[in-house]
C-alpha cells in the first residue's frame, strides 16, 4: 500500500479525494493552512472513511512543516511514494484584486513542495491545473493540444505552474507529473457529509444556486442572457467532484505504472447552461429558484466544455456521474449543513 501526500487537503477537492485514495488501497497524509478550509473536514472524513486521519496543519510555503509531512509519512506509513498537489488559491476575481498575493501563493507554495519532494527522493507529482488556461477557446470541445492563453492572474498561476514542472521534468528525467485540467466541479459526496463550503460570496454558480435554494440568498443573478448559445446563457462543463476525485486516483496509478508525465482533461463533454442547472438543481431541491438577469460580466465566455477522451485512453479514467446526481448530492449537503461546516 502506497502513502500520498495531499496538500490543501481539507478543501474541497482535495476532501473528496482523501476518500476515493483511501477507498483504492492508499494511505493519506494531509496538510492543510486551513486558511480557506475548516478542521471540521477532518472529523467527517473518519466518519465516512472509518479512518482517523494522518493531518499536518501548516502552510506549504514552510520548509519545515513540508519535512514535517515527509516524517509522518515515513513514521506511519513507511514513506511518501508521490504527492497530489491541491494547496492554491482560486478565485478568479480575487486574482484581479490581488494578484501579487496569488503568485506569491500559488507559485511559492508549488515551489517549495517540490523543493521538499526533490530532499526527500519523491519525484511523482499530480498537479491541479485548469481549464483557464485555455482562456477563449478556438474551437469546442476543447483538446489538449488546444493553444493556452489566460485571461486573468489565477489562470496564470495555473499555467506558469504548468511550465515550470514541465522544466524541471526536461532537467532532471526522474520527474514524472500528471497535468489534471479541470473544467467546473461541483456536487457533493453522497454520504452529505462533505461538500463545497465557500467563505463569504460564492464565486461559482453551483455553491451559489445552493444558497438560493435553501434560502441563504433571494435569488440567481444570470449574468448575461445574449451569448451564442442556445438558451442565450453561459455553457461549461460542470464533473462531479467524486468523478474528479477518482480522476487523481486514476493519474496516481498512471505515474506509477507507466513512469512517463501526462496532461488529461477533466471534464464530462457535456455543456449545460446557467438555466439548464437552475432548472436540475430546482428540481433537487423542490423548489422554484428565482432569477435576475444582469449584464454580462467583463472575461466571461459563451461556452467552454471538455474532449475528455484522451483521460480515457490513457489512464481509462471517464466521468459518470450526470447534471441530476450533482444537483440532488449538492443539495443533500447545503440542505444537510446550511451554513457549511461552521453549522
Amino acid at each position: 500500500m502506497s502513502c500520498i501526500l495531499l496538500t490543501g487537503a481539507a478543501g474541497y477537492i482535495a476532501s473528496h479525494t482523501w476518500l476515493a485514495l483511501q477507498e483504492a488501497g492508499f494511505d493519506v497524509v494531509g496538510v492543510d493552512s486551513l486558511v480557506n478550509s475548516s478542521i471540521r473536514v477532518l472529523d467527517r472524513l473518519q466518519t465516512i472513511g472509518g479512518r482517523e486521519p494522518v493531518f499536518v496543519q501548516g502552510d506549504v510555503r514552510d520548509a519545515s512543516v513540508m519535512d514535517r509531512c515527509f516524517e509522518v509519512g515515513q513514521a506511519r506509513f513507511g514513506g511518501i511514494k508521490a504527492v497530489v498537489h491541491f494547496a492554491a488559491l482560486k478565485a478568479v476575481g480575487e486574482s484581479i484584486e490581488r494578484p501579487l498575493d496569488y503568485f506569491e501563493n500559488n507559485l511559492g507554495g508549488l515551489l517549495s513542495v517540490c523543493q521538499a519532494m526533490k530532499r526527500h527522493g519523491v519525484h511523482d507529482l499530480v498537479f491541479s491545473s485548469s481549464a483557464t488556461v485555455y482562456g477563449k477557446p478556438d474551437q469546442l470541445p476543447i483538446t489538449e493540444d488546444a493553444a493556452l492563453r489566460v485571461t486573468n492572474p489565477y489562470g496564470q498561476t495555473k499555467l506558469l505552474g504548468e511550465e515550470m514542472l514541465r522544466e524541471l521534468e526536461r532537467c532532471d528525467p526522474q520527474w514524472h507529473v500528471a497535468y489534471l485540467r479541470y473544467f467546473n466541479p461541483v456536487g457533493a459526496h453522497e454520504s452529505g457529509l462533505i461538500g463545497e463550503d465557500p467563505r463569504g460570496v460564492p464565486n461559482n454558480l453551483m455553491p451559489y444556486v445552493a444558497q438560493v435554494a435553501v434560502g441563504k440568498r433571494q435569488h440567481l443573478n444570470v449574468f448575461g442572457n445574449d451569448y451564442n448559445t442556445p438558451d442565450g446563457t453561459g455553457v461549461r462543463d460542470y464533473i462531479h467532484v467524486c468523478d474528479l476525485a477518482e480522476g487523481h486516483v486514476a493519474a496516481l496509478r498512471y505515474l506509477a505504472e507507466q513512469k512517463q508525465s501526462l496532461t488529461v482533461n477533466l471534464g464530462t463533454g457535456q455543456g449545460y447552461s446557467v438555466l439548464e442547472l437552475a432548472q436540475a438543481y430546482g428540481k433537487a431541491a423542490d423548489r422554484e429558484i428565482p432569477l435576475v438577469f444582469a449584464p454580462r460580466r467583463p472575461g466571461d465566455i459563451d461556452a467552454c466544455y471538455a474532449d475528455p477522451s484522451h483521460a480515457f485512453a490513457t489512464m481509462g479514467w471517464k466521468a459518470t456521474r450526470g447534471l441530476e446526481q450533482m444537483c440532488v448530492d449538492s443539495w443533500r449537503w447545503q440542505s444537510s449543513n446550511p451554513n457549511g461546516f461552521e453549522g
